[in-house]
């Protein structure tokens, strides 16, 4: 990544306001945090800032509170963590501007961490409204984005507060950054993606940027119905999105043209309903039973994918091959994660419901990489540049 990093900077003494992703699940019913993936993810960053004396200030969002206050979606459990995880206090702010976070920020001390309360209680973060933006910026002399997965977000705090302080990347950031661009550009061949999902129209550019650098690219999900779709397989009551049909058959001719392997299912799981407790049963595409849906690849197709994934070299994986979120229908998904567990390549995970699945089987430190950003990730494997990123200061040229 052709950006500065926290790296680049003197930041001893400094205050340094870092916008980190702590959008971490909580319990319903206790409020307590279900994974905290996500915040162990910044911690090189913050301790970094701690060893150099930094007076460290953190920001981030958590849930979607729509510029009003949400008690349930205070930062406090957030902060509670992290000082379990550092092995410090951790200082939590009434709010994010004004008064009161300024005058959290002034006590301060050297090496001591802050946390601001939740940006998006006020609808001006998501608006990129520069007023709010100066109003951060007070907060701080130093600018560090460490949060990949709000980084296609063009909003105050990703955004608008580079016009005011020195910007540049923490680790986390960098080593997203790095990572995927390495694997998109100089890939380790031969390169398979596994795209997979509910909708082709949520991954239009993703497909149509990564067959221009793959060997292999095999789809399944929802969006392998509409595939098969196109080439006139009947899919019974499964979702398919009609006016994508004929973005899928060019896809098709497309991958056919460039010499890129496509590979879509040849037997799947179908259920009576789309629920949970449906009678389900194995059958051939040739052979899905009318009214009934498509809900997970079958074994002959799980062997498929599985001979083709093991000779590949780099793997990226987005989107679930099944309907995850019902055990019944979760086998396929299982296992592409055991695969890609144990290949001798590159594989990096996608983010999003992919890396909760990952994340679930407690696969994710056997990957070489698990996205924090499903949004950004997304963005990324389209080839589009992330406003969060191309607002850093850019590496000097030698």
């Amino acid at each position: 990544m052709n950006k500065k990093t926290v790296r680049d900077i003197d930041v001893s003494g400094k205050r340094v306001l870092v916008r980190v992703d702590l959008n971490v699940p909580l319990d319903e019913e206790t409020g307590g945090i279900t994974d905290d993936t996500r915040i162990r993810a910044v911690l090189p960053t913050i301790r970094y800032l701690i060893d150099r004396k930094a007076r460290v200030i953190l920001c981030s969002h958590l849930g979607r509170p729509d510029g009003k206050v949400v008690d349930k979606l205070r930062l406090a459990p957030v902060a509670e963590q992290l000082s379990r995880l550092l092995d410090m206090p951790v200082a939590m702010a009434s709010d994010c501007i004004g008064p009161e976070a300024e005058e959290a920020v002034a006590g301060l001390n050297e090496g001591g961490v802050l946390l601001l309360e939740n940006l998006r209680f006020h609808a001006e973060e998501e608006r990129n409204d520069p007023k709010f933006a100066q109003a951060l910026a007070r907060l701080a002399d130093i600018y560090v984005n460490d949060a990949f997965g709000t980084a296609h977000r063009a909003h105050a705090s990703t955004v608008g507060i580079a016009d005011h302080l020195p910007a540049v990347a923490g680790f986390l950031m960098d080593k997203e950054i790095d990572i995927m661009d390495k694997a998109l550009n100089e890939p380790a061949r031969p390169f398979a993606a596994i795209i997979g999902g509910a909708k082709i129209s949520d991954k239009i550019g993703v497909l149509e940027h990564i067959l221009e650098k793959v060997d292999s690219l095999l789809i399944a999900g929802g969006m392998g119905s509409t595939f098969l779709k196109a080439l006139k397989y009947d899919v019974g009551e499964s979702s398919v999105e009609k006016d994508k049909v004929g973005l899928a058959q060019w896809l098709v001719e497309k991958a056919t043209a460039k010499g890129v392997h496509l590979l879509l299912p040849s037997d799947v799981v179908v259920a009576d309903k789309f629920a949970p407790d449906a009678r389900s049963k194995t059958v051939t595409i040739l052979s899905v039973p009318s009214g009934w849906y498509v809900m997970d690849i079958g074994p002959r197709t799980i062997g498929i994918f599985e001979a083709k994934l093991r000779k590949s070299k780099t793997v990226i994986w987005n989107g679930p091959v099944g309907v995850f979120e019902f055990p019944k229908f979760s086998k396929g998904t299982q296992a592409i994660a055991s695969l890609l567990a144990g290949l001798d390549a590159t594989t990096i995970i996608g983010g999003g419901s992919t890396a909760e699945a990952v994340e679930e089987m407690g696969l994710v430190y056997k990957m070489t990489h698990v996205s924090t950003g499903g949004g950004a990730s997304l963005k990324f494997l389209e080839g589009k540049t992330l406003p969060g990123v191309a607002v850093l200061q850019d590496k000097e040229s030698r």
